[in-house]
C-alpha cells in the first residue's frame, strides 16, 4: 500500500501554515507477513531495504518529474528488529536538490496494531540521480523549504553531500594510516579460519528484479548483498546473526535485465560482540569481464534468548589480502565509534570538548558546521537590544542560553569571509582576543587555534580555548558563508597554570550576500560557563560592549575591504554538478 501522506513523526512534523504538506513526501505502510520474515520470525533487513529504496525513489521522482536511480545510501544503524504481524511505516521526502542529484531523507518506524505503540527503527539519507531524457541531462528544480525542520535539513544536506564527496578519499587515508600502526594480526587459539565464512552466490536478473526503467532495482541488489553477508556471518557464529549497521552503499555502475550478478561475502574480523562482513556485487553478461556494481561493510551481532549480546569466536585471516581486511576492519570499527560518538549524539548530549585526531577530523568538522547551521535555522529568537543597527538576540532552550548578534556591512561577502576566517586577525577588533595562534592547519577548511582571553575580574586568571575553526563557502546562492567554532582537546596542549581552560560548544559566523557590496554578518554563540562572564551584562541590558565589539568589527572589515592580505588558501565551491 503506497500513499502520499503527512507523517506524524516529529522529524517530519508539520510546523508552518495549517494544511501544509511537503509535495515530495511519500509514505509506505506494510504489514510484515511470514513471507517477508527470516527464520527468527523477524523482518528480513533485505526486504526492508527494498521497501526503503522504492519509497525514496518515488519521492525523488515526484520532485524530478522523471525516472531516477539510486546513487548511494548513507550509513544505516538499525535500532530494533521488526516481528511478523507488525506494521512498517516508511516516510521519504526530498531534503535538497542539486544539479541532477538530490538527497532523500528516509524514516522507518514500527507500529504494534494491538497496543497502538510506535518506535523508530532507523533513518537514512539516500542520493538519487535523475536519468537523462531524450532532451539531455535533467536540471532539477530547487527545493524551497517551508518549515524550520525543512530549512534545517536543507541546510545540513549540503554538509552531508560534502562528506559523501570526500568520504572515499578520507576513509582510504585513515585506513592506510591506522593499519600501519596496528602491526601484525593477533593469533588466537581455536580461531575460525576466515575461508570457512566465504560465500559466493550468483543471481540472474529477471524482469521482476528490475525497476520501471529496466535497470536492476537498487533495493534488490542491497537485499541480495544482505543475504550473502548474513550467510557468511552465520558460518562464523553457528547461529542466527542480527544486522546492526551498514556502511555507506555506493553504486558504481548500473545493472540490467539479463545480467548475472555475482555476490561475494566474507567475515573480515570478529570482535567480542560484533563482526564485520565485507560484501561486493559484480555483474557480467556473456563473456564480458566482471563489472563492479557495489561494495559494503555490514556489522552483525548475535543475541541470546534474553536478547543479550553473545561473545563471538575469533577469526583467523587469510594470508596477504585477508590480513589487510582484518586490520582495516579494526580501523573501520574505530571510525564508526568516533562517528557514532560525535554525530549520533543529540546536540545537548555532545561533550563540550572532544579529542581531535585525524581519524575523527571529518566527523568533528561535520558536527561543528552542523551545530552552527542548526542554530541558524531557529526561528524563535527574541530581540533583546538594538543600538546603531547592531542587534542582540537571545534564545533559551533545553536549559541552554544562546545569543546572536546581527550587523550589516558595506563589504563584499567573500572578502568578509576571508577577513573573519583567520582568527589571528580577530584581536584587531575584539578585545576579548588577547592572543591567537595556529596550532594545527589540518587542511584548507579546518584549522585549530589556541585563543587566550583576559580575565573578567581584577587579579583573576585569564582563560584560554583550543578551538576548531571549520570554514565553508556556499554550495549555491541559497547558502551563506560559514565559519564554525567549537572546542577540541589536544594532548600536545593541556591546560596550563597561567590560564583557566574555557570551552566553546558552538559559535561562529554566517555571512550572507545581500548584494555585491552589502553583507549581513550574524555571530552565534551557545553560551557555556566559560563564555557567560564575557556577555552576561550585555544580555542583562547592563552594558553595550557587544555594540562596541561589532562596530569595531565593521570598521575593521571596511578598512580592509580592498586588502589582498587575507587568508591565503582559496576555498573551492562544492562542485555544483551532482
Amino acid at each position: 500500500m503506497l500513499e502520499v501522506k503527512h507523517a506524524e513523526d516529529p522529524l517530519f512534523a508539520q510546523e508552518s501554515e495549517e494544511g501544509y504538506r511537503n509535495p515530495t513526501e511519500v509514505k509506505m505502510s506494510q504489514i510484515v507477513l511470514p513471507c517477508h520474515a527470516n527464520h527468527c520470525g523477524e523482518l528480513s533487513v533485505g526486504q526492508l531495504l527494498k521497501w526503503m529504496d522504492s519509497t525514496a525513489c518515488l519521492s525523488a521522482e515526484r520532485h524530478a518529474g522523471c525516472s531516477c536511480i539510486t546513487a548511494s545510501v548513507d550509513d544505516i544503524h538499525f535500532e530494533h528488529t521488526i516481528g511478523v504481524g507488525k506494521v512498517v511505516n516508511i516516510i521519504a521526502k526530498v531534503n535538497r536538490a542539486f544539479t541532477s542529484s538530490m538527497e532523500v531523507g528516509i524514516l522507518v518506524t514500527c507500529e504494534d496494531l494491538y497496543t497502538d505503540s510506535q518506535w523508530n527503527v532507523c533513518h537514512a539519507f539516500a542520493t538519487f540521480v535523475a536519468r537523462r531524457t531524450e532532451a539531455g541531462k535533467v536540471q532539477l528544480k530547487q527545493m524551497i523549504p517551508h518549515t524550520q525542520t525543512e530549512q534545517m535539513e536543507y541546510s545540513l544536506a549540503a554538509e552531508r553531500r560534502r562528506m559523501r564527496l570526500i568520504h572515499a578519499e578520507i576513509i582510504t587515508d585513515l585506513l592506510s594510516s591506522s593499519t600501519a600502526q596496528l602491526g601484525e594480526c593477533q593469533e588466537y587459539q581455536d580461531a575460525v579460519p576466515a575461508e570457512r565464512t566465504r560465500v559466493e552466490s550468483v543471481e540472474l536478473v529477471l524482469p521482476p528484479h528490475a525497476n520501471h526503467q529496466v535497470s536492476t532495482f537498487g533495493g534488490q541488489i542491497m537485499a541480495w548483498m544482505e543475504n550473502v553477508a548474513t550467510i557468511a556471518a552465520s558460518r562464523l557464529c553457528k547461529a542466527h546473526p542480527t544486522l546492526r549497521s551498514i556502511d555507506m552503499f555506493h553504486f558504481r555502475g548500473p545493472s540490467h535485465i539479463g545480467d548475472r550478478l555475482v555476490l561475494k561475502a566474507i567475515v573480515n574480523n570478529a570482535f567480542k560482540h560484533s563482526m564485520e562482513v565485507g560484501v561486493c556485487a559484480e555483474a557480467y553478461q556473456g563473456g564480458e569481464p566482471l563489472r563492479h556494481i557495489n561494495s559494503a561493510f555490514m556489522t552483525f551481532e548475535v543475541l541470546d534468548s534474553d536478547r543479550k549480546q553473545r561473545t563471538l569466536p575469533r577469526i583467523r585471516p587469510e594470508p596477504v589480502d585477508g590480513k589487510r581486511r582484518y586490520q582495516e576492519a579494526i580501523a573501520r570499527k574505530k571510525i564508526r565509534l568516533d562517528r557514532k560518538y560525535i554525530i549520533s549524539c543529540k546536540q545537548t548530549e555532545v561533550p563540550l570538548s572532544v579529542p581531535w585526531d585525524p581519524s575523527n577530523q571529518m566527523y568533528l568538522s561535520y558536527n561543528n558546521v552542523s551545530a552552527l547551521k542548526l542554530m541558524d535555522t531557529r526561528n524563535n529568537w527574541v530581540l533583546t537590544t538594538e543600538k546603531n543597527k547592531v542587534r542582540l538576540y537571545t534564545l533559551e532552550e533545553n536549559g541552554m542560553l544562546c545569543f546572536k548578534v546581527e550587523k550589516y556591512v558595506n563589504v563584499p561577502a567573500e572578502q568578509t569571509f576571508h577577513l573573519l576566517s583567520d582568527l589571528r586577525r580577530r584581536k584587531e577588533w575584539d578585545q576579548h582576543y588577547k592572543e591567537c595562534e595556529v596550532i594545527n592547519e589540518a587542511d584548507e577548511e579546518d584549522t585549530i587555534y589556541r585563543v587566550a582571553t583576559p580575565s573578567v575580574s581584577k587579579g583573576g586568571k585569564g582563560k584560554d580555548f583550543i578551538l576548531l575553526a571549520s570554514r565553508r563557502k556556499p554550495c549555491d546562492i541559497s547558502d551563506p558563508y560559514l565559519i564554525a567554532l567549537r572546542s577540541v582537546t589536544l594532548p600536545t596542549h593541556p591546560p596550563t597554570e597561567n590560564y583557566t581552560r574555557g570551552e566553546v560548544l558552538c559559535a561562529g559566523f554566517t555571512i550572507w550576500e545581500e548584494s555585491t557590496t552589502v553583507t549581513k554578518i550574524t555571530y552565534y554563540n551557545q553560551a557555556t560557563p566559560g563564555v557567560l562572564p564575557y556577555i552576561s551584562t550585555d544580555i542583562a541590558g547592563l552594558s553595550s560592549s557587544f555594540y562596541s565589539v561589532f562596530s569595531a568589527c565593521s570598521h575593521f572589515l571596511e578598512a580592509n575591504k580592498d586588502s589582498t592580505d587575507v587568508l591565503s588558501p582559496s576555498y573551492p565551491l562544492l562542485d555544483p554538478q551532482g
